[in-house]
């Protein structure tokens, strides 16, 4: 089995100290204990994963976490009470300090997900200019889809696809600093990251640059300079809960809408950005479009404190990597697997997608036989990805069990191989 590396170790006792430092248990651990018990088959190949949970999204809270710990105070009163906005803004400011985000950047929580955001940004944004984007799995398809088939840009502005295949990333180069480029930042399907530091992202750009990053933030380093508009979720590296979305905005991204209004696309409430064409600020202060959930925004709050406690951004994107470096390892010992990711220098350390020398029935076997030992929860490959399988790494996923799942692999495919 292989060993943590030091870092990794003081990542586990600051997590271990982080709950110890919590309220009591949640009702019913036991239960989850159990769920989780590292019982062995007869044919074991040794411990299985103290925490069996890789799921791609909703993904895994984070270690030490128990809903009994959230403050109860904020449920059951208003949004918009003093300190219903109190919570909200907090969410907000810690957001950006802990992420190093620029202090003329404005963060936000909106609804509907990164899905919502993203869409929120396109809504209001997109048509000043022509547009190029980017995409090479199925989320990124879909904003292109979103683009011509109901934006419908086309009809005003010319619109360049550049898409590759997936475990491939189409030539960035070939955008324009003179167009909008839409892009995500980490392809959560396939498992295909765009370069560190966007090089390929102009400094004198003209255009906008509209970035998903749901599975990229709190695990990669964001290069703010290059992001005018950036989206992520909460479920996602925190391992926090769906249906709210948080939209970054670069100064130029606040001009944009504050000087350019869409002919003939009317925008729905939960969409509106803007009043009387002026920046609605107080999405940015707390003063959210609709209801959230004062829970959910608990929790979010929750696991930013047990982020500070593992070292804060740099902590979160250390244990990603170093879960990406134990698959890579165990990999490069393996012929049968392999990353469906074809370079290294953009392979993803959240969304790890393998193929397997399987059949696609057989990578279904696989799948299902990790389930059932209570080893591997949600592994399998994205519908519309090639077959293979998806272990999430991000940070809330412990080294030690990406640890304890490498030599299950192997048994997993053994078994289906007879």
């Amino acid at each position: 089995m292989f060993r943590i590396a030091a870092p990794r170790q003081a990542a586990r006792a600051a997590s271990v100290a982080f709950a110890q430092s919590q309220a009591v248990p949640a009702a019913g651990a036991s239960a989850a204990q159990s769920l989780t018990a590292r019982w062995m088959s007869a044919a074991a190949p040794g411990p299985k994963p103290a925490n069996p949970e890789f799921s791609s999204g909703p993904c895994k809270k984070h270690p030490g976490y128990s809903i009994s710990n959230l403050p109860t105070s904020s449920l059951g009163r208003s949004h918009r009470s003093k300190l219903g906005k109190e919570r909200l803004k907090f969410a907000i400011d810690e957001t950006k300090r802990m992420l190093g985000i620029p202090d003329d950047y404005l963060v936000g929580i909106v609804p509907a997900s990164d899905t919502g955001a993203y869409e929120m940004a396109m809504w209001n944004m997109l048509g000043a200019r022509d547009v190029d984007v980017c995409h090479w799995e199925s989320f990124g398809k879909g904003w292109f889809a979103d683009a011509i088939s109901h934006l419908k840009l086309r009809d005003t502005v010319e619109v360049t696809e550049h898409t590759a295949g997936y475990g491939e990333l189409p030539d960035l180069t070939k955008t324009s600093k003179d167009r909008d480029i839409c892009f995500t930042f980490n392809g959560t399907t396939s498992g295909v990251r765009v370069p560190d530091g966007c090089d390929w992202i102009a400094d004198d750009r003209t255009g906008l640059t509209l970035c998903d990053a749901t599975s990229a933030v709190f695990a990669m380093n964001m290069p703010w300079e290059k992001l005018d508009v950036t989206t992520y979720s909460w479920q996602k590296v925190l391992g926090g809960e769906g249906a709210h979305g948080m939209l970054i905005l670069s100064p130029r991204a606040v001009e944009r809408l504050e000087s350019y209004t869409p002919d003939n696309r009317p925008l729905p409430k939960i969409f509106r950005l803007t009043k009387k064409g002026k920046l609605d600020a107080g999405i940015f202060k707390g003063a959210t479009i609709n209801t959230p959930s004062m829970m959910a925004v608990e929790d979010y709050i929750d696991a930013l404190a047990w982020a500070e406690s593992v070292g804060g951004n740099d902590g979160l994107v250390g244990i990603s990597n170093a879960n990406l470096q134990t698959i890579e390892k165990f990999v490069d010992q393996n012929e049968w697997i392999d990353f469906l990711a074809k370079d290294p220098a953009t392979r993803s350390n959240t969304s790890v997608c393998c193929t397997l020398d399987l059949s696609p029935e057989q990578i279904k076997e696989f799948v299902a036989l990790l389930e059932k030992e209570n080893v591997a929860l949600d592994i399998g490959g994205y519908r519309d990805a090639p077959p293979s399988i998806r272990i999430w790494c991000g940070a809330t996923v412990e080294t030690a069990d990406v640890e304890a799942l490498m030599p299950w692999l192997q048994w997993a495919y053994d078994e289906v191989k007879k």
